[in-house]
C-alpha cells in the first residue's frame, strides 16, 4: 500500500469519525426544544418528569431537554401557566406547549376595617430523596392558608408561611435490592415547600409599565437573575434565586439555608403568576399562582441521617401553589382563625377549577397507597418477645386501689356525695333568695298601705 493511499483511508476514518461524533453539521438541533405555541420563544425551566412520575430535572435557558435518556421517556413537561405536555419519544424537535390561563378569585370584604388579607391555597408537591442505593418519591397535596396584614402600622402580624389544614401523602420507598414499597406516611421530613412564603410586594420595571406585551431581563452580576412578562393585566416572573444575592427578596424565610455548611443548592428557581396588574407593583392580592424547583445536596440539619452517616444525599421539591379564596377580615377575625384552625374532616382538600390532571404515574401511585389495609397490617405484626421485659415490678397500692374501685364504686360514691352537696347548697341560696323577695314585697305593701292612707285623709 502506497503512502497516497494510506493518506486516503486516514483521511475517510477520520471524516467518518466525525460526522458521527457531530450529528448537528445541517443546522439540526442537538436536543429537543420546548417553545411556547403562540410565541415560538423558547421555555427555560420547564420540569420534567420521567416515565415513572420521578423529577429529572429541567429545560436549559434556551428550551433544550439535555437530562433525559431514551429509557426516561415517555416524558411529562410541566411549567405553571402552561398545560401539561407528554413526549412519548425522543424524535421531536420542537416541542410546543399551550398557554393555560387560571381565573382570579373573588376577593371577598367581610370587614369594613380590612386590617388582615386572609387567603386560602391549594398546594401539589413533588419532591425526591435519593441517595446511592435507596430513593423516596413523595406526591403531596395540600390546603393551606395565610393572614397578611394589609397595613404596616398593624401590630397583628399573622403569617406568611403556609399553614396547613388539611394533607394527604403519598410514599413510594425503592432501593437498589429491589424494594419498591408504599406508604401515606414516613418520619423523612426532607421537603422545602414548607419554608416557602408568600412573595412580598415588588415594584415593576418601568419598561413594563409603559406598554401592555413586552419581557424585560434583570441580570445580576453573573448573569440573568428575573425576567418579566406582561401581556395585557397580566404579569409573570422568572426568577433565578442562585444567580444573585438580590434575589432572595423572593424567598426571604428560606434565605438562611445558604449560609448552611451542610447544605448545597444546585438549582433554584421560582415562577410567579399575577393577574388583574393595574398599579406598578405586583402584590400578594394579584397573586393567582407560583412554583418553584429546588434541587440541594443535603436538606436542614442532616435529615436524620436517612442512611449511612458520612452517605450524602439528594434532594429535589417542585410545588406548584394555586390561590382559592381571597377576603378581607378585621384582626379579631384573624385571631378566631388562629386559635380556632378547623380540622382535616371538616376542610377537605379543594382543587381549583382547571387544574392540570395527574399523570398517569402519579394517580397509580394514589391508588397503590389508598389500597392499603392499616387494620390488618397492625393485626399481622408480631412483636419481639426478647423485648419484653421478664421481671415486671407491680405497683401493688394503685392495684389495690383500683379493685376498691370496682369492687365498692369509689367514684360513684364520691359523685353522689358531690350532687348531694350541690344540692343543698343550691337550696340554701334559694332560701336566701326567697326570703330576700319576702322582704321587699312586704316592704312594697307597707309603703302602699301608708300612700293609700294618706289618699284618704286627704280626701276627707
Amino acid at each position: 500500500m502506497t503512502n497516497s493511499t494510506l493518506y486516503r483511508l486516514r483521511l475517510v476514518c477520520i471524516l467518518t469519525y466525525l460526522s458521527l461524533c457531530i450529528p448537528n453539521t445541517n443546522g439540526q438541533p442537538l436536543f429537543p426544544v420546548v417553545v411556547d405555541s403562540l410565541s415560538r420563544n423558547p421555555l427555560a425551566n420547564v420540569t420534567i418528569f420521567d416515565r415513572s412520575g420521578k423529577f429529572i430535572g429541567s429545560t436549559s435557558q434556551s428550551g433544550n431537554i439535555t437530562c433525559a435518556s431514551d429509557a426516561d421517556y415517555p416524558l411529562t413537561l410541566r411549567l405553571l401557566g402552561f398545560e401539561d405536555t407528554t413526549i412519548r419519544a425522543a424524535e421531536n424537535d420542537t416541542i410546543f406547549l399551550q398557554e393555560s390561563h387560571t381565573q382570579l378569585p373573588e376577593v371577598v370584604v367581610l370587614s369594613k376595617q380590612k386590617k388582615m388579607l386572609h387567603i386560602l391555597a391549594y398546594i401539589r408537591e413533588y419532591a425526591t430523596l435519593s441517595t446511592y442505593t435507596d430513593t423516596v418519591t413523595l406526591f403531596r397535596e395540600k390546603l393551606v392558608d395565610f393572614m397578611l396584614p394589609t397595613d404596616h402600622n398593624t401590630r397583628y402580624q399573622g403569617w406568611r408561611f403556609p399553614r396547613i389544614l388539611s394533607t394527604k401523602s403519598y410514599y413510594r420507598f425503592t432501593n437498589s435490592s429491589g424494594l419498591d414499597s408504599v406508604s401515606d406516611r414516613s418520619n423523612y421530613h426532607f421537603t422545602w415547600s414548607d419554608w416557602i412564603g408568600l412573595p412580598a410586594s415588588a415594584r415593576i420595571p418601568s419598561q413594563l409599565s409603559a406598554t401592555e406585551n413586552i419581557t424585560d431581563t434583570i441580570r445580576g452580576r453573573y448573569g440573568t437573575t428575573e425576567i418579566w412578562f406582561r401581556k395585557d393585566d397580566r404579569v409573570t416572573i422568572d426568577v433565578d434565586v442562585l444567580s444573585d444575592a438580590a434575589t432572595r427578596k423572593w424567598v426571604p424565610d428560606i434565605a438562611a439555608f445558604f449560609n448552611k455548611n451542610n447544605v448545597d443548592f444546585e438549582r433554584f428557581n421560582m415562577r410567579l403568576n399575577y393577574d388583574d396588574v393595574v398599579s406598578d407593583e405586583v402584590t400578594p392580592l394579584d397573586l393567582t399562582s407560583y412554583s418553584f424547583n429546588i434541587e440541594s445536596r443535603g436538606r436542614g440539619h442532616g435529615m436524620f441521617r436517612f442512611n449511612r452517616r458520612d452517605e450524602p444525599f439528594f434532594v429535589t421539591t417542585y410545588t406548584e401553589t394555586y390561590l382559592l379564596d381571597k377576603e378581607f377580615i378585621s384582626v379579631s377575625d384573624a385571631k378566631k382563625w388562629e386559635h380556632n384552625r378547623p380540622t382535616d374532616v371538616e376542610l377537605g382538600i379543594y382543587h381549583p377549577r382547571g387544574i392540570t390532571p395527574l399523570q398517569e404515574s402519579t394517580i397509580r401511585l394514589i391508588a397503590r397507597v389508598e389500597a392499603i389495609d392499616h387494620t390488618s397490617t397492625r393485626l399481622s405484626f408480631e412483636p419481639d418477645e426478647r423485648l419484653v421485659a421478664k421481671h415486671v415490678r407491680r405497683n401493688f397500692g394503685l392495684e389495690v386501689l383500683q379493685r376498691i374501685k370496682q369492687s365498692f364504686g369509689i367514684d360513684y360514691l364520691l359523685g353522689k356525695r358531690n350532687q348531694r352537696r350541690l344540692w343543698k347548697k343550691f337550696l340554701k341560696e334559694q332560701k336566701e333568695i326567697n326570703k330576700e323577695d319576702e322582704q321587699n314585697q312586704d316592704a312594697n305593701d307597707a309603703r302602699k298601705k301608708k300612700q293609700n292612707k294618706k289618699t284618704n285623709t286627704k280626701e276627707k
